[in-house]
């Protein structure tokens, strides 16, 4: 029998109040589902082809992703209080940070993603269930694999 991932006994984890370091690298990139797409369109009032060509940019292989700061190359809606701008509407990558499918596939990565990450060792943190990591990795996974085209073929 195959042995549940270590993380299905779930892991303590508390996202902190301005801290903002999982949306504070230059270069990170934000990968949109398309529902992400709907949500954050509607969230600003705008048709999604609308939002796409304002927010969005295309990547070299064609994925949709979140535009960062021609300056700061960091994402347009983090403010100065690193706070983001659109936090109920956050697409999927940003939800499910940091329950990456890239951050717990290895023990090295995931050392790696604590260290990075202060919600994870944090007074307050709760224990966050196997169950909604296991989704929280699905969600990432799905939009790392993107869209290209709006609207998407279902």
């Amino acid at each position: 029998m195959m042995q549940p991932p270590w993380w299905m006994a779930g892991v303590p984890f508390s996202c902190q109040p301005n801290c903002g370091k999982c949306c504070d690298e230059p270069g990170g990139i934000v990968y949109l589902r398309p529902e992400d797409a709907e949500i954050m369109s509607s969230h600003h009032n705008l048709q999604v082809e609308e939002w796409l060509e304002r927010d969005c940019r295309q990547t070299l292989d064609g994925r949709w992703i979140l535009k960062s700061d021609p300056v700061t190359d960091i994402c347009i809606y983090l403010d100065e209080e690193k706070k983001c701008t659109t936090y109920e509407a956050r697409p999927a990558q940003c939800r499910s940070y940091p329950f990456w499918a890239e951050n717990v596939r290895s023990d090295r990565s995931w050392k790696k993603t604590v260290d990075e990450c202060p919600g994870l060792d944090s007074e307050e943190a709760f224990i966050i269930s196997g169950d909604t990591i296991r989704t929280k990795i699905i969600q990432d996974r799905d939009a790392t694999r993107g869209f290209r085209k709006w609207p998407p073929k279902r």
